[in-house]
């Protein structure tokens, strides 16, 4: 697939172009939108919403090779609009119930499923919602610190700042070593 001719495509009004850039990354794209939102059903709205801020905006894109990154950064907003406006909050109680459903969301790793993903939530639930984000997003999604800075808007230092101090606090809290 070439990128660039499908942003280019996508940027002189061609639907399928533009849909078959989406549907290239979709699993990303859902994974990505799952982790902000906690359930399936906010993850796939969030993920209408950037599909129609793409097309709205697509020709505002300068970089074509740029597009994954920045249609990762509008799913990401979309996502941060969506929980602002709800207000919503993941419990602890509600975080168990849906806990097979975000296994599978988050991770196709076999040694982080069931009870194992449990107890990494819970520990990721201890750090403040800057740590959690850099660390979901390094860990969970294999971004690299330069990805994590430009989705969250945040310079670099920024990111390996808070992915260092939330690993150092979940260190401190749980024992044990860990390497990045």
């Amino acid at each position: 697939m070439n990128i660039v001719r499908l942003v280019n495509k996508a940027k002189r009004g061609n639907k399928e172009a533009l849909l078959q850039l989406i549907m290239e990354d979709k699993d990303t794209y859902y994974r990505l939108a799952f982790s902000y939102m906690g359930n399936s059903h906010d993850a796939m709205d969030a993920m209408e919403d950037m599909i129609v801020k793409i097309y709205e905006k697509i020709d505002q894109l300068k970089k074509e090779e740029a597009f994954y990154s920045w249609s990762k950064t509008i799913l990401v907003n979309s996502c941060k609009t969506m929980l602002r406006k709800n207000k919503k909050l993941i419990l602890i109680d509600d975080w168990n119930e849906q806990s097979d459903e975000i296994s599978h969301a988050l991770t196709s790793n076999p040694y982080l499923k069931s009870v194992h993903q449990m107890d990494i939530q819970e520990m990721l639930l201890q750090l403040n919602k800057h740590q959690k984000e850099a660390i979901q997003l390094k860990y969970f999604h294999d971004m690299d610190y330069q990805s994590i800075a430009t989705l969250t808007n945040v310079s670099l230092g920024t990111v390996k700042s808070r992915i260092f101090q939330g690993l150092k606090k979940l260190r401190e809290l749980h024992g044990g070593e860990w390497n990045e």
